[in-house]
């Protein structure tokens, strides 16, 4: 798997007369977020049809997401950051992922530009797989019937996404989000294809934890999470061991209410996580996010999710004992 950055590069690495992509490619364009399983179906009819061709595959994602440029902070949360969709990509096979900065002048380009600059003249395209929904261009004309059309003359083909349902809905990103927000852990599951989980490094943060006895471990968030409240999770550390704990995730009212941050505490863990990459698994709601009027009052209540964690698990079992 190979991660190229914007259309230059894809230009520069293309035009080399060894490339693997200078014969042309089977490519399709989306978000990706959460590369869930439907995602995954249409990674696989990529796969298939590039394997048929003897071209590698590719997957078109941009930075930021189209709504993030358009709707800033009032866009929809992630499911995952770029570093793990990327990471889930390479596991699902593709040879590479062409990532393309949302720019100003990306969002000013034409429909007929895009597929001239983009499709034909950077990446080659033999095989295009995309919704039937797909538009494109700043001009709102690209769409499927044009891909196609323009296809016959460019010497490219374009196909269908193959839809996956669920209970007769079909899955999606937005119907993952609507799961977490309101706590369906399993069904998120479901959809996903693993559990929901976030990863990220440990930063230093206010120490309050540490203060009242409940020590964090503290992941800072570049925007809010699609779910929020307490919950009772396991962590896999970059040693591989694993703990199971309770975490708050959200704004922190009762400490400033306004940086969106994933606080962890690891129950029977001593030592110290700053730096280190921390992977959270989230298991079991226990209560949403409130504001307390007193740091005395934060901590009774956290004394209380602690113990309502440790019941919860005995219940239903450690991820896995600590090494």
């Amino acid at each position: 798997m190979r991660l190229i950055r914007g259309l230059a590069n894809l230009t520069q690495f293309a035009r080399q007369a060894d490339s693997p992509l200078a014969g042309g490619c089977v490519a399709t364009i989306g978000n990706f977020d959460g590369v869930h399983i439907g995602h995954q179906t249409i990674l696989q009819q990529v796969k298939d049809k590039a394997a048929s061709l003897g071209l590698p595959s590719v997957v078109m994602v941009f930075e930021p997401q189209p709504r993030e440029f358009f709707q800033g902070d009032q866009a929809p949360p992630r499911l995952m950051s770029f570093r793990q969709k990327f990471e889930a990509l390479t596991d699902a096979g593709v040879d590479y992922v062409l990532c393309l900065n949302f720019n100003g002048r990306f969002r000013r380009l034409t429909s007929q530009a895009f597929i001239d600059e983009v499709l034909v003249d950077g990446l080659a395209v033999r095989h295009l797989v995309v919704g039937d929904d797909f538009r494109f261009g700043c001009d709102r004309t690209g769409d499927f019937m044009l891909l196609r059309e323009t296809g016959r003359h460019k010497n490219f083909t374009v196909e269908n996404t193959r839809t996956v349902t669920l209970e007769g809905e079909r899955v999606s990103s937005t119907r993952i989000r609507e799961c977490l927000n309101v706590n369906r852990l399993e069904e998120a599951e479901t959809l996903l294809g693993h559990p929901y989980r976030i990863r990220g490094k440990v930063v230093y943060g206010r120490q309050l934890g540490r203060e009242i006895g409940a020590p964090t471990a503290n992941i800072r968030l570049k925007r809010i999470a699609p779910l929020q409240g307490v919950y009772v999770v396991s962590a896999t550390l970059d040693d591989g061991s694993v703990y199971d704990g309770v975490a708050n995730i959200g704004l922190r009212p009762t400490v400033d209410g306004k940086q969106p941050a994933l606080e962890v505490h690891l129950f029977d863990f001593t030592g110290t996580l700053y730096g280190r990459q921390i992977e959270v698994v989230f298991r079991h709601g226990l209560r949403e996010e409130i504001r307390f009027e007193s740091v005395d009052a934060l901590k009774q209540q956290i004394a209380r999710d602690f113990e309502a964690g440790r019941a919860w698990l005995a219940g239903h079992g450690a991820a896995r004992t600590a090494n």
